[in-house]
């Protein structure tokens, strides 16, 4: 049987700034509380739920988005524009510039948690 993911907690100081910290980026709506946890629903029905982590600091996760290259733009215009450090590598070593392979492109940020978040186009293996 194909499994689909439905959703993945995600361990954030302020449940609500990390969610939005997203959904902004993506130029998404905005995200719903749904019990202890906010939901910010992806395509697919894919949720990535988020939670106040009570027990201390969360080893940092790495979530990837494959996005258009329409999307793409827009939310590279949305880090530079709120100056938000991006890398074109996960091991954060090449600042200031976006990542370019035959026929794709991305970019790595951090959340306001550290959690490594990857945005690259549609194209790209």
């Amino acid at each position: 049987m194909p499994a689909r993911l439905d959703h993945t907690i995600v361990h954030v100081s302020d449940r609500f700034a990390g969610a939005r910290f997203l959904s902004e980026l993506l130029g998404g709506p905005e995200p719903v509380k749904n019990g202890p946890f906010v939901a910010l629903t992806l395509d697919g029905d894919v949720t990535l739920d988020y939670l106040d982590e009570r027990e201390g600091p969360q080893p940092s996760q790495h979530l990837a988005f494959r996005v258009s290259d329409e999307e793409f733009d827009g939310i590279f215009a949305r880090i530079v524009e709120r100056k938000i450090t991006y890398w074109a590598d996960p091991a954060r070593q090449t600042s200031g510039e976006i990542f370019r392979r035959p026929g794709s492109h991305g970019v790595y940020i951090d959340d306001p948690d550290g959690h490594l978040l990857e945005f690259l186009t549609a194209d790209a293996p």
